[in-house]
């Protein structure tokens, strides 16, 4: 792994209006070169919208939707990533030649070449299918990404086996926080007035993000994705209104030892940067432990229980985040 400056972007998308998501991407892309980012990531479903799509007939969601690679979104990206030299990602919804949907996040490289990462866990709409195939892959800037989208990085299993096909850094495209939930102790609302009021009174959303809806909530788990693993994460969220929901932003960079390099509770479209120095990962203690690994042992884990159900099923049934 090379030394590389990553940036994770979270801004306020618009639903359903590409081109002016496209001009936030824009406007923090042109941020990033003058930072001198190798990396830029930017949040899941945020050049189309994300939560609407819920409320969306298969026939709407497929004309939104478009062909990844050879979309117009895509392309731009591609574009972008050519005329700066970074590696560029950002999330839309994919309409395949036989008219299936996917949650997909796309990954162009400054060599012209493309990555797809289908969401694994989709459950937004009963009309988006989840993928079935782990993303990893080298950029031109000597470093091995791993695309894990949102609901993804919630199961150990998926970040262990990313990992284990060598991702030195995982890429974490989200829209989450200010989730509803039936758990006390996971999440919850904030307030539509809080977020509308931001400009008069920054203090009472910030400290919405900085607690057990945004930031807090995030910190039971996330650093320990990156720790046990011994990957660097870079977390890119949206943040405000997200149909009925406000999304705490909360973009973050993580260290292999779950360290936070850079983060932001702003209340507001934000960038975050920091350097990833391989150093981190040459004797660190989640590639240690990966090594003594005992494989024979864990079948168990790719065994069916018989209590598996689909995602969108516990995501909206009331029992589940």
């Amino acid at each position: 792994m090379n030394k590389i400056r990553a940036a994770a972007v979270q801004f306020e998308h618009t639903p359903g209006d590409k081109k002016k998501n496209f001009a936030r991407i824009h406007h923090f892309t042109e941020l990033a070169q003058r930072d001198k980012v190798d990396l830029l990531v930017f949040p899941e479903c945020c050049i189309t919208g994300y939560f609407f799509l819920r409320h969306l007939s298969r026939k709407e969601i497929s004309a939104l939707a478009e062909p990844v690679p050879e979309g117009p979104s895509s392309q731009e990206l591609v574009r972008l990533s050519r005329d700066t030299g970074m590696t560029i990602g950002a999330g839309l919804v994919e309409i395949t030649q036989d008219g299936r949907l996917f949650n997909t996040w796309v990954a162009a490289l400054p060599d012209g070449r493309t990555y797809r990462h289908r969401k694994l866990h989709a459950f937004v709409s009963e009309h988006l299918d989840s993928g079935n195939e782990f993303t990893v892959f080298g950029d031109p800037h000597g470093v091995r990404l791993g695309v894990l989208t949102c609901y993804d990085n919630n199961l150990v299993e998926n970040v262990r086996i990313t990992a284990l096909m060598g991702a030195e850094v995982i890429l974490a495209p989200h829209q989450t926080g200010g989730v509803r939930s039936p758990d006390a102790h996971a999440m919850g609302v904030v307030e539509r007035a809080l977020w509308d009021n931001r400009r008069t009174n920054p203090e009472a959303i910030e400290n919405e993000f900085r607690g057990d809806k945004g930031r807090g909530w995030l910190l039971r788990w996330l650093p320990s994705r990156a720790h046990d693993n011994g990957v660097f994460y870079v977390m890119a969220n949206g943040v405000g209104v997200d149909d009925d929901e406000i999304r705490t932003g909360n973009s973050m960079i993580l260290d292999p030892y779950g360290r936070i390099l850079a983060e932001t509770w702003k209340a507001d479209d934000d960038m975050v940067v920091a350097g990833l120095d391989p150093a981190l990962r040459e004797r660190n203690t989640g590639r240690r432990w990966i090594v003594t690994r005992r494989p024979e042992l864990y079948g168990p884990i790719a065994k069916p229980t018989g209590a598996e159900r689909p995602t969108r099923e516990v995501r909206f049934d009331g029992k589940g985040v």
